[in-house]
């Protein structure tokens, strides 16, 4: 069996480095092209993330709005509950003044 030997002239090299940056020209396009591709979906993903801000701030208003109220509610059963004891006390003393007059 015949060896085929090529020597590996200065052609040759060029050739062959020449291939070599075409190939790496081609490697930096595509990386080039996901970092575009990449950028566009970060981009949506922080346009998404922005709405979801914007409606995490709405329903902040909202919960203040709401602790608002649950305030007043709080505020209304402290005056239902001082007005209670107030009418228990008023009962209970009645009370202990009508035994005193049966007595």
């Amino acid at each position: 069996m015949e060896t085929v030997t090529k020597s590996w002239t200065d052609e040759r090299l060029e050739e062959r480095f020449d291939r070599i940056d075409d190939r790496f020209d081609e490697v930096s396009r595509r990386i080039g092209e996901l970092d575009r591709r990449c950028d566009q979906r970060f981009n949506e993903v922080a346009r998404r993330f922005d709405r979801v801000d914007a409606c995490l701030e709405r329903m902040d208003s909202r919960f203040e709005r709401i602790d608002m109220r649950f305030e007043r509610m709080d505020e209304r059963f402290e005056a239902l509950h001082l007005l209670l004891l107030r009418l228990g006390g008023v009962v209970i003393a009645a009370l202990i003044g009508l035994i005193a007059t049966q007595l």
